[in-house]
């Protein structure tokens, strides 16, 4: 089944929203069993004629977000009817809900609003309980000789999510005949490039029937899609565990940040961190997990080097022989953040984000990270992050994030016990 999204909106071309619909609508057609095989944009207005007319002539779905609204711009309904030839008329029952949704607020209903339930001839509603805007569906049979579906959805996504999943999922399902989707797996890999995956497991993945496979590359990370039968998808697994197993940070989808908490929660261990170059990044992908406060403890921003005496007891003299940016005075920062917080790990990084800042010894981008632990030594080493600064700081809390699970996975949980 071919499927196309059309996406309308102005805003959406100039950059001043974010469409994240093609993402969250893939992602949903998936757990169906589809796919999404074009994604387009549109400006408002009559734009969308031209992208509706070709979309006929190839898709078997045509699913189109926003446009629905009571103002001037808001046509894709009108056009939807003018394409099909098809007449518009009000819709009784979407009459009713629409003047439901306005007594219940205390407000009075525009006029203008009395076009969202204008609906084209033999097409069926889809009701809203989240907006004034119906959607709608028009069947295959009334789309002419292109005999495609066609869903007609509102652009808000507090008001498009609940009516396809409530909606129009159901009603693919159907159309599909799809009983039952193919499984995925998503292998995510740290310290570790493309193309490494690429020479190594290419053509060995490429052997193995009914197996779908591809990459996804982030700065620090690549992630390993596998589609395909549940017998493919446990031979290619093994396969990209065998060659890169240490590098594995997870084959649920769950994220490098979210690992760690994972391997902490799981342990009954803390953390604490200490930041210079990345300002508090990493303690920010901590935080954003979930149940993340059952065991980070401390964060500390030591960006001034006053700030990395005063709070985490860095020896002035090693300011001064090494430099903010040196191994002996990451150390410090780790061994001074485990002292004053308790917590059983600390994380430090101090850098250079530039764009200045660097020398021939030092350039942009280098920085060093420490893993202090509990009763073990401290961890040090380099890293070089030649990026700009929002990339730079993503890389190094990568690393950093990437060493704490390394050395969370090598001890085991009784060793820090008692």
């Amino acid at each position: 089944m071919r499927i196309e999204i059309i996406n309308t909106g102005t805003e959406l071309l100039l950059g001043q929203t974010l469409n994240t619909h093609g993402a969250w609508l893939g992602a949903e057609l998936f757990k169906l069993g589809l796919r999404v095989a074009r994604q387009t944009c549109v400006p408002d207005g009559v734009a969308i004629r031209d992208e509706l007319l070709s979309a006929l002539g190839r898709a078997d779905v045509i699913i189109v977000s926003g446009g629905l609204g009571p103002t001037s711009d808001d046509l894709t309904r009108e056009i939807t009817a003018e394409v099909l030839g098809l007449e518009l008329l009000q819709d009784a029952a979407a009459l009713v809900s629409l003047e439901a949704f306005f007594a219940l607020r205390g407000r009075p209903m525009a006029s203008d609003n009395l076009k969202q339930v204008l609906i084209p001839r033999g097409a069926v509603v889809l009701p809203n309980a989240n907006g004034t805007a119906p959607g709608v569906y028009v069947p295959p049979q009334l789309a002419g000789p292109a005999q495609a579906a066609i869903f007609l959805l509102p652009g808000p996504p507090r008001e498009l999510y609940p009516m396809f999943k409530g909606e129009v999922a159901p009603r693919l399902q159907a159309l599909s005949g799809v009983a039952t989707p193919p499984d995925l797996i998503e292998l995510k890999f740290t310290g570790i490039g493309e193309s490494d995956f690429h020479q190594t497991l290419d053509a060995r993945l490429a052997a193995i029937p009914n197996l779908e496979f591809g990459y996804c590359a982030r700065i620090g990370e690549v992630d390993l899609r596998l589609i395909g039968s549940a017998a493919a998808l446990h031979q290619a697994r093994a396969l990209a565990v065998e060659r890169f197993g240490p590098l594995l940070v997870s084959d649920d989808g769950s994220s490098l940040e979210q690992t760690v908490v994972r391997l902490l929660t799981e342990r009954r261990w803390t953390l604490a961190t200490a930041e210079s170059c990345t300002g508090g990044l990493i303690a920010n992908r901590i935080t954003d997990v979930a149940g993340a406060s059952a065991v980070f403890t401390h964060g500390f921003v030591t960006y001034a080097n006053a700030a990395k005496c005063g709070l985490l007891g860095v020896a002035p003299e090693a300011l001064a022989a090494h430099g903010a940016v040196s191994e002996a005075v990451v150390r410090q920062m780790a061994e001074g953040a485990l002292a004053v917080s308790g917590a059983d790990f600390a994380v430090a990084v101090t850098g250079i984000a530039g764009p200045a800042g660097g020398s021939p010894d030092k350039p942009v981008g280098t920085a060093w990270i420490a893993v202090a632990q509990r009763d073990r030594a401290t961890r040090a080493f380099s890293v070089f992050q030649p990026r700009n600064r929002a990339d730079f700081k993503q890389g190094v809390s990568q690393a950093a994030l990437d060493a704490l699970r390394r050395c969370v996975l090598e001890r085991r949980p009784e060793s820090l016990l008692g």
